[in-house]
């Protein structure tokens, strides 16, 4: 059975936007599993993000106590054959590649954040590395963004970048 996952970080809530988006609310109705990649801000976004549906997440460099409380530096999860971690920060992106091959050797998709810059690649490893951007906060990139996709039977199928 397939499970769609939507996933999403730096909401950055209250303190770069008032509220999650509609939009992000209407697709996480529809995802089996949100996966927030820290920098939440405010424990009150996994209280709401939580009346859609199940969630996995971590804490990111901007979140406080009361979220450090709830969630973990780093999330993994085997969903339909494929392994999955989650990580707030990968470093610089000249060095991602190598720093995440030898970070998560049983891993096959790393999901991160904190740059606010969607990101696709697969390491020298074979590793999938996706990065959703901010729903929230674009920075300086030209839309604000989250990510879908879905795990069917040990492969990932349409993954697409969402623009919000």
């Amino acid at each position: 059975m397939a499970t769609r996952l939507l996933l999403i970080s730096d909401t950055h809530v209250p303190d770069r936007s008032r509220d999650i988006p509609d939009a992000l609310r209407a697709v996480a109705d529809a995802a089996d599993l949100i996966v927030h990649a820290g920098d939440w801000t405010a424990a009150s976004v996994f209280d709401d993000l939580a009346q859609h549906g199940e969630l996995m997440g971590v804490y990111g460099n901007n979140d406080g106590p009361e979220v450090r409380a709830r969630l973990p530096e780093i999330a993994r999860r085997e969903i339909e054959g494929v392994r999955f971690a989650v990580i707030h920060e990968t470093g610089d992106a000249k060095r991602r590649h190598r720093w995440t091959d030898a970070s998560f050797p049983e891993t096959d998709v790393l999901i991160f954040g904190h740059s606010h810059i969607p990101w696709d690649t697969v390491t020298p490893g074979g590793l999938r590395l996706l990065n959703p951007g901010s729903p929230t906060d674009r920075r300086r990139q030209p839309h604000r963004t989250m990510m879908t996709l879905t795990v069917d039977d040990g492969v990932l199928r349409d993954v697409a970048l969402v623009e919000l």
